[in-house]
């Protein structure tokens, strides 16, 4: 019988809907290749264009309507016009704390022939999966703005970290290290921040006395992000809060071939609600509308998309395809070296994931 996919579509800003457009045509592609299931894409205008016209970056029964998909498809959020922290809570974040995609996986993975800035590394060097915490910590939006305009201004940026919360993400990334037969490293900086990260690291210990099988590392961050660089292969699963895993996996992007290949999974493995994908790059107001932006982040993303939703072995065909595009230099755009524009880095990789495997 064939299963169909309902998937809410939010293109929103900049390159967003370019990129988008490519994704679900390569979307369409493997499920018309894998012919069990099919796709039903139910596109919503919300963005800074809606916020500009609305006063507000979704309307206010957005999630109520999103709730009914399963799974959200996110371009891009941002815009020059609005400001970035209005943008970025009033949908993104919203999304994620309403729906509660705790959850944040960011694959940082070299694919062969992708451009790397590091000497001497090879893909099999850099192969990690980044979870984020995504759903409080320092992004919970708590805190206080006192005696704005005044010379006894002060403002306070709480960081929200809750047993439940903690406990949670890095139980998940344990069990991830387990079943993948991998190590895991946890990232802190319990030197200084003498709450929270302090109460990370207890959970973390505490945790993994349930799994004596699993080999662990902590890092102070700062010491993770110079070692990211130094020695990428000591890294294979990694857990940290929303803050500091936001910061590294965009590190992880600029040694794994750029912002146009990074990817990122909202989920929520409960599936109480839908998750979110996304490719992280931002909307990019510089370049959109010229044809030139990347979709290969939003094909990754695409590709976490059919993993959650059961199909793990079109993950991997899309996979092979983003390599062999890199390796034989195949429908890439500008900033990855080519002459393609995105409509036909889109049509290389429909073309090539007929024969991946």
């Amino acid at each position: 019988m064939m299963v169909a996919h309902r998937i809410a579509v939010i293109a929103g800003d900049g390159i967003g809907p370019e990129v988008i457009e490519q994704g679900k045509r390569l979307l369409e592609r493997a499920a018309a290749l894998d012919g069990t299931f099919r796709f039903e894409f139910v596109d919503f205008p919300w963005g800074c264009d809606y916020y500009l016209e609305n006063g507000r970056m979704m309307p206010p029964d957005a999630l109520a309507t999103l709730d009914a998909f399963d799974a959200i498809f996110l371009g891009a959020v941002g815009s020059p016009r609005v400001p970035d922290h209005v943008s970025l809570r009033e949908l993104l974040l919203e999304i994620r704390h309403g729906f509660d995609q705790y959850v944040n996986i960011r694959p940082v993975k070299l694919l062969p022939g992708a451009p790397c800035p590091l000497k001497g590394v090879a893909p099999e060097d850099v192969d990690m999966v980044f979870i984020r915490e995504n759903s409080e910590g320092e992004y919970a939006g708590a805190g206080a703005w006192l005696y704005a305009g005044t010379p006894q201004e002060v403002v306070i940026q709480d960081g929200v970290f809750s047993r439940k919360g903690t406990e949670r993400i890095i139980r998940y990334a344990y069990e991830l290290a387990r079943r993948e037969g991998k190590t895991l490293t946890s990232i802190s900086k319990g030197n200084a921040l003498n709450y929270s990260m302090v109460f990370w690291d207890q959970v973390f210990r505490e945790v993994g006395k349930d799994y004596p099988d699993v080999e662990t590392h902590s890092l102070l961050v700062d010491a993770a992000a110079m070692f990211m660089v130094k020695d990428p292969r000591r890294f294979q699963i990694v857990v940290a809060s929303n803050l500091f895993g936001d910061i590294l996996t965009d590190l992880g992007a600029a040694i794994s071939g750029g912002m146009g290949l990074a990817a990122g999974a909202n989920v929520n493995p409960d599936r109480t609600h839908p998750s979110m994908f996304e490719p992280i790059h931002g909307s990019a107001p510089d370049i959109a509308g010229k044809g030139i932006a990347n979709p290969l982040a939003t094909f990754w993303s695409a590709a976490q998309m059919l993993d959650h939703l059961g199909h793990r072995n079109w993950h991997d065909r899309i996979l092979s395809t983003l390599a062999r595009m890199l390796a034989e230099g195949r429908g890439l755009t500008p900033d990855l070296g080519g002459r393609s524009t995105t409509s036909q880095c889109g049509d290389t990789a429909a073309d090539l994931l007929g024969s991946a495997r």
